[in-house]
C-alpha cells in the first residue's frame, strides 16, 4: 500500500466519519420519532426495533452518498428511507405467524413501487391483522419517489433498478416462508437466473439478491449533474452482481452463524460442506469483486466498499464464535488486501463500531 493509497483510503475513512454517519444517523432520527407514532403496537415495535438494532446497514450505505457530488444529501434521503423499508419488512417478516408468501409479497410490493414511481395509494397490509401505520410506510415509499422524480435521467437507471428489486423481493418471499419449502423455493429462482459464472451455486446467488449496494451506486451516480447513460447504469449492475453484493452479505451470513443456527434461521453459508470450502468461496468472491469493478469510474472507491465490508464484517465480535474463527480471518484479510488490513487495524484503533446504537441516537 503505498502513500497515494494510504491518504486516499484515509480521506474516505475521515469523510464517512465526519459527514456522511451523522447525515444517516440525522435521517434516521426522524424516522425513528415517525416508528414511535405508529397506532398499531406490532407494527410500532417492528418498525422501532427495525432502526434501533439495523442502524448500522443506513450508516454503511449512506458512503455511497459521497458518489452523488453536491447532491449527496438528496442522495442520503434515499438511501436511508430505502434501507429503513428493506430492514423494516425483513422485521415484520421474521416475526411473522402466518409465512404466508402472499402477504410477504404485498408487504415488498412497496419496494416496486418506489421504482415504477407509481401514485396509486395501495394497501401493502391487505393480507395481515396488523393494518395501521399511521401512514409510515407510504411516507418512506414517497420520500423514495421524491428523490427519483428529481433525476433528469432516471430513465437510464429505471430497468436496473426494477431488476435489482425484484431479485431482492424474490429473496425475501421465498426465505420466510414455511422451512420445509425455502430451499426448493430459492432453487427455481436459481435456475431462472441470467449467471454465465457456473461455479456459483443457488445459496451463493441467493446471497447476492439480497444486498441492496448496486442500487445505492446507481441512485447515488444518477444524482450527479451529468447523471448516468443506459450503459453506465447495465456496467454497475453487471459489476456489482453478483460479486460484490454476493460478499457483502455472505459475509454477513459468516458472522450469524451461531446465532441463525440457535434461533433456527436460514443461513447460507450453512450449505458450504466445511470451513475449508466456505473461505476458499469467499476468496473468490473476493477476487472476483476485485476484477468486477475494474473499469468502472471512481474505480478506487468501489475498491474500498469491498474491502471495507471486509474489514467491518471481520471486526465484528461475532465473527470468534464461528469454528475455525482466527483461520478464516486471517485468510480473508491476507485475501482482501493491505488496504483491507489498513481499515480493519483502523476500525479497532478508533473502536468504530457501526452496530452500536448509542453510536446512533
Amino acid at each position: 500500500m503505498n502513500e497515494q493509497d494510504y491518504r486516499s483510503a484515509l480521506r474516505l475513512a475521515k469523510t464517512g466519519i465526519k459527514r456522511t454517519i451523522p447525515a444517516a444517523n440525522q435521517e434516521l432520527s426522524y424516522w425513528l420519532s415517525r416508528a414511535k407514532q405508529i397506532p398499531n403496537p406490532h407494527l410500532r415495535k417492528q418498525a422501532v426495533e427495525s432502526i434501533e438494532s439495523k442502524a448500522f446497514h443506513a450508516q454503511g450505505g449512506g458512503i455511497y452518498a459521497m458518489l452523488a457530488g453536491d447532491k449527496w444529501r438528496e442522495a442520503m434521503t434515499f438511501i436511508v428511507a430505502y434501507q429503513t423499508i428493506s430492514d423494516y419488512l425483513d422485521n415484520l417478516c421474521d416475526r411473522s405467524d402466518s409465512l404466508d408468501p402472499i402477504d410477504f409479497r404485498s408487504l415488498h410490493q412497496s419496494m416496486l413501487v418506489i421504482f415504477n414511481l407509481s401514485t396509486e395509494k395501495e394497501n401493502y397490509y391487505q393480507y395481515r391483522g396488523d393494518q395501521d401505520d399511521g401512514g409510515y410506510l407510504a411516507e418512506l415509499v414517497e420520500v423514495c419517489q421524491k428523490q427519483l422524480r428529481q433525476l433528469t435521467n432516471y430513465t437510464a437507471i429505471k430497468e436496473d433498478l426494477i431488476k435489482l428489486a425484484s431479485k431482492y423481493i424474490d429473496l425475501q418471499v421465498d426465505k420466510h416462508v414455511v422451512p420445509d419449502e425455502r430451499v426448493e423455493r430459492l432453487i427455481k429462482q436459481f435456475e431462472k437466473s441470467e449467471l454465465t459464472d457456473s461455479s456459483i451455486t443457488w445459496y451463493e446467488y441467493a446471497a447476492a439478491t439480497g444486498s441492496t449496494l448496486a442500487i445505492f451506486c446507481l441512485v447515488s451516480y444518477a444524482h450527479r449533474q451529468v447523471g448516468l447513460t443506459q450503459a453506465e447504469s447495465h456496467q454497475i449492475y453487471q459489476s456489482y452482481f453478483p460479486y460484490v453484493q454476493g460478499l457483502h452479505i455472505l459475509l454477513d451470513y459468516l458472522i450469524d452463524q451461531v446465532e441463525d443456527k440457535r434461533e433456527g434461521d436460514l443461513n447460507f453459508c450453512s450449505y458450504y460442506p466445511n470451513d475449508e470450502k466456505m473461505t476458499e468461496r469467499l476468496i473468490y468472491f473476493i477476487n472476483q469483486s476485485e476484477q468486477a469493478i475494474r473499469g468502472l469510474p471512481d474505480q478506487h472507491f468501489h475498491h474500498y466498499i469491498y474491502q471495507g465490508l471486509l474489514a467491518l464484517y471481520l471486526k465484528d465480535p461475532k465473527v470468534n464464535q464461528i469454528k475455525n474463527s482466527k483461520q478464516i480471518k486471517r485468510a480473508l484479510l491476507k485475501a482482501g488486501g493491505a488496504r483491507t488490513r489498513f481499515f480493519h487495524f483502523g476500525l479497532h484503533l478508533i473502536d468504530l463500531d457501526l452496530k452500536k446504537t448509542d453510536q446512533v441516537f
